[in-house]
C-alpha cells in the first residue's frame, strides 16, 4: 500500500462507509490547523489511490470510502488492541457487502513478486527430494502445524509433546483429553486435504468440504456439526458475528463463491484465512478450519503450506481482531507473507 500521511489516515478513519461526506465537513471533523486546500489535496490523493470515490460536482461533491479504503486502511494491530474493546472505533456488526465487493487481488505487485520468487525457489528445492525425505518432511510439517495451530487456540501441548503424540500415539501427561484430541484432529484434517487436492484444484472448495474439515478438526471435542444457529461470542472484541443460520450460510456461500472465482493461490488462501474466521460459521473451531483450508488452497496449486510455526500467537489474535472490527487486511496480510516465506525456506512438502 502507498504510504499515507497522518491526515490521510485520519480522513479514512473519519469517513463512514457507504456515506458521502463533503470536503468542508471533513475539514470540520478533523479540526486541522491546515487549509481546506490541503485537505482537498489529501482527498485527491486518496481518490487517485481508489481509497475514496468522488461523487457529484461543484458544491454537491462528496467523498465515499471504497472497499479498498476499508481493506487497505493501515492499522497497527498491537496499538489498536491496547485500547479496551468497547472504546475502540471499530465495527460491532457483520459487514454484509464485504465479500460481494471484495477485490480479486489484495496483494501489491511487489508483494506478489516476493511470494512468486519464494514459490519458484521452493519448487526447485522439492524437485530434488527423495520419497523417504518427502515422507519425513511431511510428517515434520504436520507435527509443527498441529502444535502451533493448537497453541494459537490456547492448547498447552509443547512441540515435543506433539511430536510424541503424532509419531507414537502417546498422549502427554498433565493435559486434558480435549487438548490431545485437538492436536490429533489437525493431522486427520490435513491428511484429508492431501487426499483431496485434485478435487480441490478442479472444483474449488464447497460447503460440504468446509463442513468436513470442521468435523475432522472438532472430533471428540463436544462441538456441534454444521452451521450454527445462534449467538457466538469472541473474547477481546465487540464484534458480533451473524446469529441467524440462514444468513450465516448465505455469507459463507458468498465467501466460497469469491474464493473459487479468484485465480491466484495467495489471494485464494488469504481470503479463506480471514473470511471463515470473520463469518464464524461454526459453534467452535472456526480459526482452525480457516488455517487448514488456507493450506488446501496453497497445496492445490503446488505452493508451500503454512505451519504458522514462527508466528507470535498474540500478534495473530490481535491481527484477526483488526479484521473483525476494521475489515483491514493489512496486519493479517503481513503475517501471511512472513509465514509463507518461512515455510518455503524451512519445509520440503511436495
Amino acid at each position: 500500500m502507498d504510504q499515507l500521511n497522518q491526515r490521510q489516515i485520519d480522513i479514512l478513519e473519519k469517513i463512514p462507509t457507504k456515506e458521502g461526506v463533503s470536503s468542508s465537513d471533513i475539514f470540520k471533523i478533523l479540526n486541522q490547523k491546515v487549509s481546506l486546500v490541503t485537505i482537498k489535496r489529501d482527498l485527491d490523493s486518496l481518490v487517485l489511490l481508489k481509497y475514496l470515490e468522488r461523487k457529484g460536482k461543484g458544491r454537491a461533491t462528496v467523498y465515499e470510502k471504497t472497499i479498498l479504503g476499508v481493506l487497505f486502511f493501515p492499522v497497527d494491530a498491537f496499538l489498536y488492541n491496547k485500547v479496551d474493546p468497547d472504546l475502540r472505533n471499530g465495527n460491532s456488526g457483520f459487514n454484509f457487502s464485504l465479500f460481494e465487493e471484495f477485490p480479486n487481488n489484495i496483494f501489491l505487485k511487489e508483494e506478489k513478486d516476493i511470494l512468486d520468487n519464494a514459490t519458484d525457489n521452493y519448487k526447485e528445492k522439492i524437485k530434488k527430494i527423495t520419497p523417504s525425505v518427502q515422507s519425513k518432511e511431511l510428517e515434520r510439517f504436520i507435527i509443527e502445524l498441529s502444535w502451533k495451530s493448537s497453541k494459537i487456540e490456547g492448547n498447552t501441548y509443547t512441540l515435543l509433546d506433539t511430536e510424541r503424540l503424532i509419531r507414537e500415539g502417546i498422549p502427554a501427561e498433565g493435559h486434558t483429553a480435549n487438548e490431545t484430541a485437538m492436536v490429533i484432529n489437525h493431522k486427520k484434517a490435513f491428511n484429508f486435504i492431501i487426499e483431496n487436492l485434485k478435487i480441490i484444484k478442479e472444483n474449488g472448495i464447497t460447503l460440504n468440504f468446509v463442513e468436513k474439515i470442521h468435523e475432522l478438526l472438532t472430533l471428540d471435542l463436544g462441538v456441534s456439526r454444521g452451521i450454527r444457529n445462534g449467538l457466538v461470542g469472541i473474547i477481546g472484541t465487540k464484534y458480533k458475528p451473524l446469529d441467524n443460520k440462514y444468513q450465516i450460510k448465505e455469507a459463507l456461500l458468498s465467501l466460497l463463491n469469491l474464493i473459487n472465482i479468484v485465480k491466484d493461490p495467495y489471494n485464494k488462501s488469504l481470503i479463506t484465512l480471514i473470511g471463515i474466521s470473520y463469518i464464524q460459521p461454526f459453534e467452535d473451531g472456526n480459526k482452525r478450519t480457516s488455517r487448514l483450508l488456507c493450506n488446501a488452497m496453497l497445496l492445490s496449486f503446488g505452493c508451500a503450506p503454512l505451519s504458522y510455526r514462527s508466528v507470535d500467537e498474540n500478534n495473530y489474535r490481535e491481527s484477526i481482531l483488526v479484521f473483525y472490527e476494521k475489515n483491514s487486511v493489512i496486519p493479517m496480510k503481513k503475517i501471511f507473507i512472513e509465514q509463507y516465506i518461512f515455510s518455503t525456506q524451512n519445509y520440503l512438502v511436495k
